[in-house]
């Protein structure tokens, strides 16, 4: 089954016009996945990769049925690439844009409420069902469908994760980022929900980094109900200086905040099994299952 794409899904690019789009949106077609138009402003009426191209996300929806959105434009123009979907009602929207203004941000959570839309981003890799459809800028070489349902604030480590998954032969149902910013969309407590939903995932791996309330988030949902399948946690960012940004903007550990080995404590606490570094997630799946 997976959670939120699989092979049915329709999927629109904001901005596939551009050099990241148009390189983005081939790679993902080839993989098969189900892409039916882009959206720019301006150029609506014309084609691009054999796609129609419209001016809006609600003429796109209303042409082709779209039912999901990859915004891949500029920074100062993101948050209203994906109000414009959210206005259209587009279920999936993947924002893989770094340095969207918090601020405009602002806009787009104002946005999502009531709506049944869900975002995933801003800075994220995407989201993948393996076979079934990609919407994001993640490699597919070393995905294989499977029982591994991934949530992940690094994209680097997804790519990690994913290759020893699947060569371990357990492959993955759905990969999520859910983003480094600091305000973003779907997060690990609502992956964790879907995850528990889906008869397809056997077992979650959480993977976590310093900054942020996702882990702690996390750590509180699964202490409120028996979660009925193994969950697995990797934080990263143990020895890295506190107070100091590290690469992701949401990444940034202050006063007052909980440390990895913090956040690792509160997982444990919960319940979660948790990997002492990457070499350590798969080793620890295959024991739980």
């Amino acid at each position: 089954m997976a959670i939120l794409i699989d092979e049915t899904t329709k999927v629109m690019v904001h901005g596939m016009t551009g050099r990241s789009g148009t390189f983005y949106t081939d790679l993902a077609m080839r993989y098969g996945s189900n892409y039916v138009a882009g959206v720019r402003p301006g150029k609506g009426g014309t084609k691009h990769l054999g796609l129609p191209v419209f001016d809006t996300a609600a003429e796109a929806v209303a042409q082709t049925g779209a039912n999901a959105s990859l915004i891949m434009v500029p920074a100062h123009h993101a948050a209203e690439a994906m109000i414009d979907a959210i206005t259209a009602m587009v279920g999936v929207i993947v924002c893989v844009t770094e340095r969207v203004p918090q601020h405009d941000m602002t806009q787009v959570m104002a946005a999502l409420e009531g709506s049944d839309s869900v975002l995933i981003g801003p800075n994220s890799q995407g989201i993948l069902t393996p076979g079934g459809c990609k919407i994001g800028v993640m490699p597919t070489r070393d995905a294989r469908p499977g029982v591994v349902g991934i949530a992940s604030r690094s994209a680097s480590l997804t790519s990690e994760i994913l290759a020893q998954t699947s060569v371990a032969g357990l492959g993955q149902s759905t990969t999520v980022g859910v983003g480094g910013d600091a305000i973003h969309g779907i997060g690990f407590v609502e992956c964790l929900k879907r995850f528990r939903e889906d008869d397809q995932t056997k077992v979650v791996v959480l993977i976590g980094e310093i900054g942020g309330r996702e882990e702690e988030d996390a750590a509180a949902y699964l202490t409120t109900l028996d979660y009925g399948k193994p969950v697995i946690a990797l934080v990263v960012g143990r020895e890295a200086p506190k107070e100091k940004r590290m690469g992701h903007a949401g990444t940034l550990s202050i006063f007052g905040s909980e440390t990895a080995q913090d956040k690792t404590d509160l997982l444990r606490k919960a319940g979660v099994i948790i990997a002492k570094n990457a070499d350590d997630v798969v080793p620890c799946v295959t024991k739980a299952l």
